[in-house]
């Protein structure tokens, strides 16, 4: 008997996704809206950058199912209590990863620690040398064995995931063909980019029960698992962070550039003031106001992750509010001549209201911008996360998040020999993810953009 833990970023994420599913599902866009996300989708990179940003999503959703396992159960009372380790679905699946931790650092697929320790001989004399790793290759008698044993076993991964991708792969072209006669999806990359996916997380989760793929940090964790729980965060705080600005910018946007006057003055002022301070220092002045919440109201969260979580929502809450004032400019500029057209102002004359007129003219006409500027804040958002991390005013250190492996793993590239692997780790992912969300970004601004060249669809 487990029990639930609901946290609010998880119901931010989950009413997210379903969402965006009900949104292509049960809304009938226009035939050019769906032109243009037939040109995204249809292209080579749009197609493989969107499984990418899926598969972070995938991971995300996972990480965010939450629970807490009961204790053993004692004679003395029949009453169930919980462990104060909150779990999730993502640390079931690597289960052979959780729980493995060393004394200290540990270097890529090691078996010896990264520094040495004092050391009894079996006479009781004292010498230092490297001690053998806990868990990392603590099946192996010798270091003679462990290259062929890495080789047996990343070849029984590739081929166990191998088959699961065939089978995967296999289905989807059988639904496709089944229900899509024809498609104008790049099947053969996508199909490709599946199996390496798949085969790829195969490998991590076999050999991650015998070795730690990418070492260990100072406190003996693994650096593959904490890289793949902080995805979680980098697709939350990007998510959230544009979506609150959204709101802000497209009310004060249209509304400068629609009304005019003195609302257009009130408003500029607004985000003018608003951009003239450095954001650095005012999201960390926010950061610092939230910790003395939390530290004067300590009652109210009982668990350390509920304390992490309330921070982090309050972060990308911060985050949206000193963003929206680009988007702003951008909508009150290009409302400034949607609104002059002759077919809003025959709208106004024939007596629409200014509430009809925003929506039904002029709203239809910048969302462009809107879904441009919001995909591209996105990596943008993720990237912040690291720089205000490694300033002391990120997300709860207790939290995963690269931006705090990041900002862990900067005093150890000063050792003797430098432990680059946190950093390195931190540094794949959000490369993935940013690379991946700055390119479907590009094929979303060539598809709706109206004002820009369409770009010819090469085979990529």
């Amino acid at each position: 008997m487990i029990k639930p833990i609901i946290l609010w970023s998880d119901v931010f994420i989950f009413l997210l996704v379903l969402g965006l599913v009900a949104m292509f599902t049960y809304l009938k866009p226009s035939p050019e809206t769906r032109a243009n996300w037939r040109e995204v989708f249809g292209s080579r990179i749009g197609c493989c950058t969107f499984i990418i940003l899926c598969f972070y999503i995938f991971i995300a959703l996972l990480d965010s199912l939450h629970f807490q396992k009961p204790l053993p159960a004692t004679s003395e009372s029949s009453e169930v209590f919980y462990s104060n380790e909150v779990l999730s679905v993502l640390d079931l699946l690597h289960v052979g990863i959780l729980g493995k931790e060393e004394r200290t650092y540990s270097a890529p697929f090691a078996m010896y620690s990264y520094s040495k320790e004092n050391m009894f001989s079996d006479s009781g004399q004292l010498y230092r040398d490297y001690p053998r790793l806990t868990h990392g290759g603590s099946h192996l008698r010798g270091d003679s064995e462990r290259i062929g044993d890495i080789i047996s076993r990343s070849l029984f991964a590739l081929s166990k995931g191998a088959v699961l991708s065939i089978i995967l792969i296999g289905s989807l072209l059988l639904v496709r063909r089944t229900y899509f006669s024809e498609t104008f999806l790049p099947v053969n990359s996508a199909c490709f980019l599946l199996g390496i996916i798949v085969t790829g997380w195969i490998w991590m989760l076999e050999l991650g029960a015998y070795y730690h793929i990418l070492g260990t940090n100072k406190v003996g964790a693994d650096v593959l698992y904490q890289a793949i729980k902080s995805i979680r965060t980098g697709i939350l705080l990007g998510t959230l962070a544009a979506l609150f600005a959204v709101p802000f910018a497209i009310g004060f946007g249209i509304s400068a550039g629609y009304f005019k006057g003195k609302i257009d003055d009130a408003i500029q002022y607004l985000y003018t003031t608003l951009s003239s301070i450095p954001d650095i220092l005012l999201i960390a002045a926010a950061v610092l106001v939230i910790d003395v919440y939390i530290e004067n109201h300590s009652d109210q969260f009982n668990l350390l992750i509920y304390r992490a979580d309330f921070k982090f929502l309050a972060l990308c809450a911060i985050f949206g509010l000193t963003s929206w004032t680009g988007l702003c400019r951008l909508l009150r500029a290009e409302t400034l001549k949607v609104s002059q057209l002759d077919y809003v102002s025959a709208a106004r004359v024939f007596g629409v209201s200014h509430a009809g007129v925003i929506a039904r003219h002029i709203l239809p006409n910048v969302m462009h911008l809107v879904i441009i500027s919001t995909v591209l804040n996105f990596s943008g958002f993720v990237l912040a996360e690291s720089v205000l991390a490694y300033i002391g005013v990120g997300v709860d250190a207790s939290m995963n998040s690269w931006g705090n492996m990041i900002n862990s793993a900067r005093q150890e590239l000063s050792r003797d020999p430098a432990v680059w692997w946190s950093i390195l780790s931190a540094f794949v992912f959000m490369f993935i993810l940013v690379l991946s969300a700055n390119l479907f970004s590009d094929k979303v601004r060539d598809a709706f953009d109206p004002r820009g060249s369409r770009r010819m669809r090469l085979d990529l």
